[in-house]
């Protein structure tokens, strides 16, 4: 294991991105030095620019939290999506060949195509059944075909947590205004809170792993289940309404089953993730207590 202590780490999406701001906080008690970037900090796609800022920072880490992830917009945006999710990590993992540091990059569970119903483990045969999982793919696999050894690949799935938008945090508020909500029940997935998210990626920067890495909170739900748990835990009186995906029809394709197995992560840090429940009740009690605040 490496001593965390006194290193220095880029984090593309640290002031703005929903894994990028709590994955910084995170860093910062764990006594690294952090530098957080926007967009309006630097343009990701200009590879100079960026070369000019390692060099004069010199860091050990650089955490790429940047994608394009409107999943349905991409269909009619495929160039965009491809910049963002391809483009931009095989340029971080030229850079941090070039300077010597390693680069964290974070992936998804659309890179499978849901066909399964057992969770998927990362030697698993991966099939993009969309725009996003597509170029969200390539980007992993150039990034392994690459040569460059420390690079590790971390993927994740249902984000929620503070200090952006997210799926439970709508569901809450739609909650408070409704009396009743229709919500998939055939998607099933790996819900999973940013701060553990942030937690997990930084105990397997201490074991110094390197290649792919799926992180999420245990155990499984569909969207359904977790809007009625999230409702639930928040003592709001609204029906929710267990509806097919065919009801919401969508640009993209989403696999119906995703769902992570940590496995391979647990067999690293000697950490089991902690139930998603349980991590959306820490979010709920501890952020939406007073969505206003949030």
């Amino acid at each position: 294991m490496i001593e965390l202590t006194g290193k220095k780490a880029v984090i593309l999406g640290g002031r703005t991105g929903l894994v990028g701001q709590t994955l910084t906080e995170k860093l910062k008690k764990n006594n690294l030095i952090t530098i957080p970037l926007s967009r309006s900090d630097f343009d990701p796609l200009d590879e100079e620019s960026m070369q000019a800022l390692l060099e004069r920072e010199e860091p050990d880490f650089i955490f790429n939290t940047i994608a394009y992830t409107m999943v349905d917009q991409a269909e009619e945006e495929e160039n965009r999506a491809h910049l963002l999710n391809t483009t931009l990590p095989v340029s971080l993992g030229r850079l941090a060949k070039k300077f010597g540091c390693k680069l964290i990059h974070f992936s998804t569970d659309f890179v499978y195509d849901g066909k399964k119903d057992s969770p998927y483990v990362e030697t698993d045969a991966t099939n993009p059944q969309s725009v996003y999982g597509e170029t969200k793919l390539d980007g992993d696999e150039k990034l392994l075909q690459s040569g460059y050894p420390d690079i590790l690949i971390i993927r994740t799935a249902w984000l929620f947590g503070p200090h952006k938008t997210n799926f439970v945090k709508k569901i809450i508020g739609y909650a408070k205004e409704r009396e009743f909500l229709s919500v998939v029940h055939d998607q099933k997935g790996s819900p999973t809170y940013t701060p553990d998210l942030a937690d997990y990626t930084i105990e397997l920067l201490r074991h110094e792993a390197t290649g792919i890495f799926n992180v999420v909170n245990s155990g499984k739900a569909s969207w359904c289940e977790l809007a009625a748990e999230a409702i639930n835990c928040s003592a709001i009186n609204c029906r929710i309404d267990a509806v097919p995906s065919s009801s919401y029809p969508t640009q993209a394709k989403r696999p119906p089953y995703s769902v992570l197995d940590t496995s391979k992560f647990t067999e690293m840090t000697g950490i089991t993730p902690r139930p998603w429940v349980q991590a959306l009740r820490d979010y709920i009690y501890n952020h939406i207590g007073n969505i206003q605040k949030d």
